[in-house]
């Protein structure tokens, strides 16, 4: 299966697994205050990536270690744990407190369009016409339900909701292009790092605020889908962001909202309205466009020096001193090349338009 196949299987399983997470989260929510139920999340998706970790170090090839990449890598998974780990869930949880299920889980698709904004703005991944309009597209979608909502006792949302939620889809879209950034080593060991740290943070918020642990049967139930939504799903999101870039992830991952609605709607019993099914139209209009984008040309790849988990493709031709096993790590240089073929802007495929 090509790269390209793959990342958009991981990222499509990302967003199903954490889509489910925002109704259940809600139902979770009266039992489990915002700080305390984050902190489970992320407790349970912790303890999941360690077993995890224990049982592919027998049967799985080597990834790059996180200790390796120095003081940038250090400073970048701080800066992950404090915005993916703490500043987003504890958002989306407040948000969902304010908001209907429904409407709710479809506010979380500005998380695409965010980190697509992100991504060519600040680190200037390529965006194209088509991809630039359906971003807009899903963004038109969030702001129609978010607008339709003004009063009454039957609003689908606040604007406090939907200024919270879109605040956690703000964290997430920087947590995920740095994460993007920092894909090339040991996804397992990131994420694994991100919800440990999450789960102290929130911890230590949580006992600051006065708030105790729910009774055992939601605590269970909490790490279960922390480990799941929280661990599971946000591992397969970082290989996607390997594989496909930022942009590209986030069109995937931007079908997560329509898994919580429906899962929403199941749970809650509160059925899609005229307003939810116009703003969901939109968004399933501009996440259609994205799925079809498609970009090919002659670009020409600079030398560079770095250490992946990689075979030996038309990318990597280089030599090595005695036999090797394919997909294997270590630290290579890439020479000149010029050629064409279809790409996305993964961690090979950074170069200017």
């Amino acid at each position: 299966m090509g790269a390209t196949r793959r990342g958009a299987l991981y990222g499509l399983a990302a967003a199903a697994t954490f889509g489910a997470s925002a109704p259940l989260c809600k139902l979770l929510l009266p039992d489990a205050p915002p700080p305390v139920l984050a902190a489970l999340l992320y407790a349970g998706a912790a303890g999941a990536l360690t077993i995890f970790a224990a049982v592919r170090r027998r049967r799985a090839p080597a990834e790059p270690a996180l200790a390796a990449g120095g003081r940038a890598t250090a400073l970048g998974v701080a800066a992950i744990v404090l915005l993916g780990g703490m500043a987003g869930p504890l958002l989306m949880l407040v948000g969902l407190e304010r908001s209907s299920a429904v409407a709710g889980a479809l506010l979380l698709n500005l998380e695409g369009p965010f980190t697509a904004a992100v991504a060519v703005l600040v680190f200037h991944e390529h965006l194209g016409r088509r991809a630039a309009l359906a971003t807009a597209l899903v963004l038109a979608g969030a702001v129609a339900l978010a607008a339709g909502s003004g009063g009454g006792g039957g609003a689908a949302t606040t604007w406090g909701g939907a200024a919270a939620l879109a605040g956690a889809c703000l964290a997430w879209a920087l947590d995920n292009n740095l994460t993007q950034r920092l894909s090339l080593r040991d996804p397992v060991a990131l994420v694994r790092i991100k919800a440990a740290g999450a789960a102290a943070g929130n911890l230590v918020l949580a006992v600051a605020l006065g708030h105790r642990l729910p009774a055992g049967r939601v605590a269970a139930a909490a790490l279960v889908v922390g480990a799941i939504s929280y661990g599971a799903s946000v591992v397969l999101d970082a290989y996607a962001l390997r594989l496909l870039g930022a942009v590209r992830e986030a069109a995937y991952f931007a079908t997560a909202p329509f898994v919580g609605a429906v899962v929403g709607a199941l749970l809650f019993r509160q059925g899609l309205g005229a307003r939810e099914l116009a703003a969901g139209a939109l968004m399933a209009a501009g996440v259609a466009a994205l799925l079809r984008e498609r970009h090919s040309h002659v670009h020409s790849h600079e030398p560079i020096e770095h250490e992946h988990l990689h075979v030996h493709d038309e990318h990597h031709q280089h030599p090595h001193a005695g036999p090797v096993t394919e997909r294997h790590s270590h630290v290579h240089r890439h020479a000149p090349l010029t050629h064409a073929h279809p790409h996305v802007p993964d961690a090979h495929h950074r170069h200017s338009h």
